[in-house]
């Protein structure tokens, strides 16, 4: 069984219950469509469920590609193909807001003058008022 590093075990069992089958589509331009069609754990088809459709695209950034993953609202293929624009423009806006959120958080991290703790010998631990990120 696989272990995290705090040594507690993690539950690696799948759910019976929850199988898919993965169809992946692309028009090798935009993007890709994965099609997750509902099986049961014997691989034969479950009607109980309905198929998901999942897009997948990148970001291009000056740090490089960025994948980019979201649901499409659809009932087949051809309404994910259809839909597939309009959840990517979604996908790509909350992808932005969450990089732009990192960004902040970033810039708003408390810095630590390494000269100025106390309890140390004058002048730090050598190199004095140089500024640290933790």
């Amino acid at each position: 069984m696989a272990m995290q590093q705090d040594g507690k075990s993690i539950n690696l069992t799948m759910d019976a219950d929850s199988v898919y089958r993965e169809d992946i589509y692309t028009d090798r331009k935009v993007g890709t469509i994965r099609s997750l069609t509902p099986v049961k754990s014997d691989g034969s088809p479950d009607p109980e469920r309905e198929p998901i459709y999942v897009g997948e695209a990148q970001i291009l950034t000056q740090m490089g590609a960025i994948p980019v993953t979201f649901e499409i609202e659809a009932t087949t293929l051809a309404d994910a193909v259809k839909n597939y624009a309009a959840a990517a423009k979604e996908g790509v806006e909350r992808t932005v807001k969450e990089i732009q959120e990192l960004r902040r958080q970033a810039a708003s991290s408390i810095l630590i003058p390494q000269g100025g703790a106390g309890g140390l010998p004058p002048g730090g631990l050598g190199g004095g008022g140089k500024i640290q990120f933790p």
